[in-house]
């Protein structure tokens, strides 16, 4: 079946995230009208490169010009890019409105307080810094550059939906069942996905699910969606991903980077683990157990080392950034760190237990170099603006602890414990990134006869720190944990109530002409 996709579909020749930006700039010229009304409408279709060729881009779509097989396919592969750290994906150097790069980093960990913006501080991109001590407002350029992205990227996914669900359009244009519903699982799980981040940065947003062709559309969708109705259609495009996608590890043998089976059941499980469905994570997650498709590696960087990437065990959903294409499809962040930035605050160095391996394979202080960020123990890729390095989003210890966390809440204390500390004994056992075996005594297992439940989430919350630390994930965490007040005032934070939810973009707000509403303090 997976040899079918790739030999029936000639995804092998249109197989990247990368498309010439002829394509890219007369998309947007073409919906600037409507960018105007919604920030949902930003960037419909559409992302900005210069490059010199100048031919007519296999997979264009335009507006009045039926879609070909191949534009298709594009629609389904334009739909991933917005998760990349590439520069300038859907702007030009565009700093004040924040889309230089996607702003996970800035939103999550900076906000979190284990990331500072840069090792030496200056008054260099200021916006940034306001995510350190939440003086930002709704015109922040990090609030609108994340809503940018995000909302892109289900734009994209609802174009590329909007023709596969067309079976007049896929039968006229040859496409195979198999096939079509490969394509589609994979964009019913990215539009999840984006809206999954979406609605847990600002709450209630606007829910999109069919393409915007003119102003009446646009007005139409102007307003806010309950988060509760949102986690609803997550839910329900995740449910269709999962019947849709084969099984295996991965959906593709030749394209690994694609959604998989496991990267859908991953979300649904973090989607119930979110929403406090303990028991309903807890299944979904036993269920991915027992397909035997992802264990913890060896040697914790292999999650991160550009060598290893898509053969190791642990990854579960990542973007496939690479060097030297065409338009380029490399890890941006790499080139920031060129320019100071990315550094980590002394609370997160501090956080970590004495000779923990994962330190060093994080962020080697002295030589102030993001090895996770970088794929490599060296600093080859600090200030190369095209890094192969993958940005990794699910991974399999995130999963474990997360039904640890399921466990604990449902008072299976030993399970809990248990996972928790397989995540620990990975990381004792990993050689450091000296080439030393950590000594004796080292994360030593926590006390599986604990049943001291408010200890034993302490734990999680620990090791899910230092274990997941710079990967996006800590701000999510303390919020959800309803701990961000307390920790981030500990640091000295001026974090508010109001500071749970992000602001919606104030000039989205405007150009709905009220309809979306701003979140309360803002």
């Amino acid at each position: 079946m997976k040899q079918a996709y790739s030999q029936n579909s000639n995804l092998s020749e249109n197989n990247l995230m990368r498309v010439p930006s002829d394509h890219k700039k007369s998309n947007n010229s073409r919906m600037k009208s409507i960018c105007k009304i919604l920030a949902a409408l930003l960037i419909i279709c559409t992302v900005s490169c210069k490059k010199d060729l100048h031919e007519t881009p296999i997979g264009i779509i335009t507006e009045g010009v039926p879609p070909t097989h191949a534009s298709v396919i594009y629609s389904v592969l334009s739909s991933y890019q917005l998760l990349s750290s590439t520069l300038n994906i859907i702007g030009e150097w565009g700093w004040d409105d924040g889309t230089v790069l996607r702003n996970d980093f800035i939103l999550q960990d900076i906000a979190s307080g284990d990331m500072q913006k840069k090792w030496n501080p200056d008054g260099d991109q200021a916006w940034m810094d306001q995510f350190s001590d939440f003086s930002f407002t709704a015109s922040n350029a990090g609030i609108n550059g994340q809503w940018s992205y995000d909302f892109d990227g289900i734009s994209r996914s609802n174009s590329a939906i909007s023709y596969l669900t067309d079976a007049t359009l896929t039968t006229s244009l040859a496409f195979d069942e198999p096939t079509r519903k490969y394509l589609l699982g994979q964009v019913y799980f990215l539009r999840a996905f984006y809206y999954f981040d979406l609605v847990n940065l600002y709450g209630d947003i606007p829910l999109l699910l069919t393409p915007l062709k003119n102003f009446a559309d646009a007005y139409g969708v102007a307003k806010s969606e309950t988060k509760a109705n949102v986690y609803i259609q997550i839910s329900k495009d995740l449910d269709e991903a999962k019947t849709l996608l084969p099984d295996g590890k991965y959906s593709d043998a030749t394209e690994k980077w694609r959604v998989s089976k496991g990267a859908v059941m991953a979300l649904q499980a973090k989607v119930a683990l979110y929403n406090q469905k303990w028991s309903e994570a807890i299944s979904i997650i036993t269920e991915m157990e027992g397909l035997n498709y992802y264990s913890l590696n060896a040697n914790y960087f292999d999650n991160f080392r550009v060598e290893k990437e898509f053969v190791e065990n642990e990854v579960i959903f990542a973007y496939d950034h690479q060097s030297l294409t065409t338009p380029r499809s490399g890890n941006g962040l790499c080139a920031l760190a060129g320019w100071g930035f990315i550094a980590p605050t002394t609370n997160f160095i501090s956080a970590f237990e004495a000779n923990d391996p994962r330190l060093d394979y994080t962020v080697d202080v002295t030589s102030q170099n993001v090895y996770k960020f970088f794929g490599e123990l060296n600093d080859n890729n600090k200030g190369n603006d095209d890094a192969p390095s993958n940005k990794i989003y699910i991974r399999w210890a995130d999963v474990m602890l997360w039904k640890a966390e399921a466990l604990n809440e449902t008072g299976a204390f030993p399970e809990a414990i248990a996972l928790i500390n397989s995540v620990r004994q990975r990381a004792r056992q990993t050689v450091t990134a000296t080439g030393n075996i950590p000594p004796a005594g080292t994360l030593p297992d926590r006390n599986i006869a604990s049943t001291d439940k408010a200890q034993i989430k302490d734990w999680l919350i620990q090791e899910r720190r230092v274990e997941l630390g710079f990967e996006s994930q800590r701000f999510n965490d303390l919020k959800r944990w309803n701990l961000a007040k307390s920790f981030l005032s500990g640091l000295g934070k001026n974090f508010q109530d109001k500071n749970y939810l992000y602001p919606i973009p104030q000039g989205e707000i405007d150009k709905s002409g009220g309809s979306i509403t701003q979140n309360p303090g803002y």
